[in-house]
């Protein structure tokens, strides 16, 4: 059984830039070690014959066919813009 200690569980702490006390490491060291220790346990199933999957639910995309529509003109689209100049929209400049 693999068990994480608490001076890997400083190093990866250090790694991440992150600061962690003794308590702390020591509450990480305790819960890292469940987790792997859990991890071990499914290593223990028999998956002989279990084909791969990537995902436990056979999803499928449902997309509605791509048809050509008529749409408005350049036109009729500019009729209702506030401001425009030379077929474009003007907006307010967001830039100084």
């Amino acid at each position: 059984m693999a068990e994480i200690s608490k001076e890997q569980v400083k190093h990866v702490a250090n790694l991440a830039r992150l600061e962690v006390s003794e308590q702390e490491a020591e509450m990480f060291t305790e819960q890292l070690s469940s987790i792997i220790t859990f991890a071990e346990q499914l290593n223990e199933l028999d998956t002989d014959g279990v084909e791969p999957t990537t995902h436990v639910l056979d999803l499928k995309n449902v997309m509605r066919k791509d048809e050509p529509k008529k749409w408005i003109t350049k036109e009729e689209a500019m009729k209702n813009a506030p401001d425009q100049q030379d077929g474009q929209y003007r907006v307010p400049s967001i830039l100084d």
